[in-house]
């Protein structure tokens, strides 16, 4: 049931992926579509290879970000 919940969910969502600029941590931004505007208002995220957010994640350097629209 959740695994059901999530897809239907997941197709409202939006996300970005990358490193802090002063940090070296993983970060994942994820809020509803309705949020989109908000992203552009936080602070800018780097992009990084797959090998450097493998690393970052593997190390238990992510934070996970719930953007509010």
């Amino acid at each position: 049931m959740e695994k059901d919940l999530l897809e239907a969910l997941g197709q409202h969502l939006v996300w970005r992926i990358g490193r802090a600029e002063e940090e070296e941590v993983l970060v994942v931004r994820v809020g509803l579509a309705s949020a989109t505007p908000r992203f552009r208002e936080l602070p800018r995220l780097l992009n990084l290879p797959d090998q450097e957010a493998a690393r970052l994640a593997r190390e238990g350097k992510i934070r996970v970000e719930w953007v509010e629209g």
